[in-house]
């Protein structure tokens, strides 16, 4: 196995957020290589795969790479895929192609070419490899993605599967979805701990409090789901699975005491929040209320919003905006030495909401780019020994 003891890794995120998913990376322990647009690639080895996709709350996937090369031709490309050794990582019998393609100020453009010429060229080397004229592809699954950057290509293998974003406790999702790795992020841009209060008004299926919840009892986002590597015994012993599950589990409190409210007005939502925090394992840490966020009150001091209200992405929507944004504001002034944190692509937010935000960040959702306002309250006083 010495060999495979270090693996460059590579890990996506939302655009913008690179910084909360680098953090996590140096908090399990892992050296950092680079941190690029939307991704930041680190160094580990077989257990660094397994505690990736287990543990990390940010990242979209992890992937090996495999190698980088420059091309501009697709012979440059064919030749630049034919080098690398897939035989260390695809089986004679592996399920092999490129399932993703994408390229940014490049040469090499279209996704279907530059798919076809890289599988040609993976054949052909593992054909002088393995001495086989023919692959069956009935084994396990090795999805390839492609970045290509400036005509410098970038070859990953997927070991997740489906996307990390995917927990597997949301069953049934809001109109305008948050995604759990960007709602994990926001969470953590913000200094919310779980002795903290977090209220969201606009809690739609529950995201933003569930993703608080399992953070407040240390929930791995990925515990309960299964990943593409799980298989590929010859790179990951399975033992490495099981002992990464195993410290999962020892680490889960769900007796921590929390104060995370989610509100939604509409009361499908609500009943959906609920069943999705009850799937997480979570809605005993959570109160959710059919409510509009112009009755949002809270007697104590120091909490957080944090929140996704609405955008009005259709035009028609637009106009109800500035009363859903004005009655925010209005609630937020009413709270005592409160913080709020809130994403959104309405422009007029802090217009409406009465009060320049102290900072505002830039983040995309997918291709839509979005603000993260940054209202910041007060710091509560240190707690004194012996209270």
């Amino acid at each position: 196995m010495s060999n495979y003891s270090r693996f460059e890794l590579i890990a996506p995120c939302h655009f913008g957020l690179e910084a909360v998913l680098k953090r996590e990376i140096t908090d399990l322990g892992y050296e950092i290589a680079e941190v690029m647009d939307g991704k930041v690639t680190f160094y580990g080895d077989e257990q660094a795969i397994c505690y990736g996709n287990v543990f990390l709350r940010t990242a979209e996937r992890i992937l090996i790479k495999v190698g980088s090369f420059h091309a501009e031709t697709f012979e440059e490309l064919f030749e630049g895929t034919k080098k690398l050794p897939w035989e260390e990582y695809i089986p004679k019998n592996g399920k092999f192609g490129v399932a993703k393609a994408a390229s940014v100020k490049s040469k090499l453009f279209s996704p279907s070419d530059i798919q076809s010429i890289m599988k040609k060229a993976m054949v052909e080397r593992m054909k002088e490899k393995y001495r086989l004229e023919w692959f069956p592809e009935d084994g396990d699954n090795f999805p390839i993605r492609v970045f290509i950057l400036k005509d410098e290509v970038t070859v990953g293998l997927d070991t997740t599967g489906e996307s990390l974003h995917k927990r597997g406790y949301r069953k049934l999702t809001a109109k305008a979805p948050i995604a759990e790795n960007l709602a994990a992020s926001l969470i953590m841009l913000t200094p919310w701990k779980k002795d903290r209060i977090l209220v969201d008004p606009f809690c739609g299926s529950g995201t933003i409090p569930i993703e608080a919840a399992l953070m407040a009892a240390n929930v791995a986002p990925g515990m309960n789901r299964e990943f593409l590597a799980e298989n590929w015994a010859h790179l990951i012993p399975k033992k490495n699975w099981y002992d990464c599950i195993d410290e999962a589990n020892e680490l889960v409190d769900y007796k921590v005491e929390t104060d995370i409210q989610g509100y939604d007005i509409d009361e499908k939502m609500t009943k959906i929040a609920r069943e999705n925090a009850k799937l997480a394992g979570v809605d005993h840490l959570i109160h959710f209320q059919t409510r509009a966020v112009k009755d949002l009150s809270h007697p104590k001091k120091y909490g957080f919003i944090i929140t996704n209200p609405p955008y009005g992405e259709r035009l028609e929507e637009k106009v109800d905006l500035p009363p859903i944004y004005e009655a925010l504001g209005e609630r937020y002034k009413a709270l005592d030495a409160w913080s709020m944190y809130l994403i959104t692509s309405y422009e007029n937010a802090e217009r409406d909401l009465g009060k320049k935000a102290d900072k505002n960040r830039k983040i995309y959702n997918g291709m839509m780019k979005t603000y993260f306002l940054q209202y910041m309250g007060p710091k509560p006083p240190k707690k004194t020994e012996g209270k």
